[in-house]
C-alpha cells in the first residue's frame, strides 16, 4: 500500500513541474541582468523592458505565460527560481501571490509616492503599475443612461433578461463580489448576487470582449466588461470588433456613492529574486511619467500616477470617481466572494 501510495505522489510532483516548467524554458541570467515572469503578454510589456534597457544599460530576461501557471511555477521552484520579479493582472492574483509565500517586501520612497496607498499592498509586497474600471457597458439603441445607477440596481426587474457578463470563475467578476462584500457586508451582497444572477441574459460563457460583442448582437442590452479590452476593440483591426464597440456606451456606476470598481496589473519582487537593486530599479521605472503615459496611450489603461495625461480614448469615456477601497480586500475577500457566487447560483 505504501508503496502505491509513493508512486501517486511522484506522479502528482512530476505532474506539477510539468505545468510549471512548461510555461517557458528555463532560463539562465547574466550578472545584474532582471529576470520578469510576466502574466501580461509581450507585446503589452516588452516595450517598456526596452526603453528601461535604453535609458539604464540593464537587460531583462522577460517569460510570459498564464498568471496561476506562471504563479505555480514560482512555487514549485522555490528559492532556486531564477525570477526576479513577477507581473500579473487583479489585485486577487497578487494577493495569491504573497500568501503562497513567493514574494518578499520592497521599501521605496518613489513607488510609495507616486502610487496612491489603496492600489499597492499594505505590507509592500505589490505594487499597481496601471488601473483598468469595470463599468456598465450599455447598447446605445437600447439603453438610455439616466435608466442606470449602481451596480446594485442591475438586480432590479427591469434588466430581466438583459444583462452579459463572464462567469463566477472570473477573477474580475471575483474581484468585483469582493468590492460588494467590503462596502455591502456578505448578506446584502448575497441578496443581491441572487436576484442579479436571474437577469442574465444567457448562461455566462467567453471573455469580456465575447460580452460586448453579445450586446451588440442583441443578445442582451447591457455587459459588464473592463475598460482596457474596450479600448483595444476600438483600436484593434477586426472591423467587427470595432462596430461592436461603437455599438455600446460607458457607464459609470455609482458615482453618488463609494464610486466605479477599478483593479489593477501590478508587479512584485519575488522572494527568489538574485538581481534586488536593479529590479527595484525596474519596478521604480514603470511608474515613471513616461511609463504611465505608454500605458494610457499604447494599453488604454489608466495610469495609477495621478498627474499622468491620459490618452484621448480615455478621455472620450469621461472623468469618472473610483472606489477608493484599498485592493488588498479584493484578494483578502475572494474565498467569500467566490462561495457567494456559488450560492447565488452563478455559473
Amino acid at each position: 500500500m505504501s508503496v502505491q501510495f509513493n508512486n501517486i505522489a511522484i506522479k502528482v510532483l512530476i505532474g506539477s513541474l510539468v505545468l510549471s516548467f512548461a510555461v517557458a524554458p528555463l532560463i539562465a541570467t547574466a550578472d545584474g541582468e532582471v529576470s520578469l515572469y510576466s502574466a501580461r503578454k509581450e507585446k503589452l510589456i516588452k516595450p517598456l523592458l526596452d526603453k528601461f534597457t535604453a535609458s539604464t544599460g540593464i537587460s531583462v530576461n522577460l517569460v510570459t505565460g498564464k498568471a496561476d501557471a506562471l504563479l505555480k511555477r514560482l512555487e514549485v521552484e522555490g528559492k532556486n527560481s531564477p525570477a526576479d520579479l513577477f507581473i500579473t493582472t487583479d489585485a486577487g492574483r497578487l494577493h495569491r501571490a504573497k500568501v503562497a509565500g513567493v514574494l518578499q517586501k520592497v521599501e521605496s520612497e518613489v513607488l510609495n509616492k507616486a502610487i496612491p496607498s489603496n492600489l499597492r499592498d499594505n505590507d509592500g509586497m505589490w505594487f499597481g503599475i496601471s488601473q483598468r474600471a469595470r463599468p456598465i457597458m450599455y447598447v446605445k439603441s437600447k439603453v438610455k443612461p439616466d435608466e442606470l445607477s449602481t451596480y446594485e440596481a442591475l438586480a432590479d426587474n427591469k434588466w430581466k433578461k438583459r444583462i452579459c457578463i463572464r462567469g463566477s470563475g472570473n477573477i474580475y467578476n471575483q474581484s468585483l463580489v469582493a468590492s460588494m462584500i467590503a462596502n455591502n457586508g456578505v448578506e446584502k451582497t448575497e441578496a443581491w448576487a441572487k436576484k442579479f444572477v436571474t437577469n442574465f441574459a444567457r448562461p455566462p460563457k467567453g471573455g469580456d470582449r465575447d460580452q460586448i460583442k453579445a450586446a451588440a448582437a442583441g443578445q442582451c442590452d447591457i455587459a459588464i466588461a473592463n475598460t482596457y479590452y474596450l479600448g483595444k476593440m476600438i483600436h484593434g483591426k477586426d472591423e467587427a470588433q470595432k462596430k461592436a464597440a461603437d455599438a455600446v456606451a460607458i457607464f459609470w456606476p455609482n458615482q453618488e456613492g463609494r464610486g466605479a470598481h477599478v483593479n489593477v496589473s501590478g508587479v512584485a519582487m519575488t522572494k527568489s529574486a538574485k538581481n534586488k537593486d536593479n529590479a527595484k530599479k525596474l519596478m521604480e521605472f514603470l511608474v515613471s511619467k513616461a511609463s504611465q503615459q505608454w500605458y494610457a496611450s499604447s494599453n488604454h489603461e489608466y495610469p495609477v500616477v495621478a498627474d499622468t495625461q491620459w490618452s484621448d480614448t480615455l478621455t472620450s469615456w469621461g472623468k469618472f470617481k473610483a472606489d477608493q477601497l484599498n485592493l488588498s480586500k479584493l484578494g483578502e475577500l475572494n474565498g467569500d466572494a467566490v462561495k457567494l457566487m456559488d450560492r447565488a447560483g452563478w455559473k
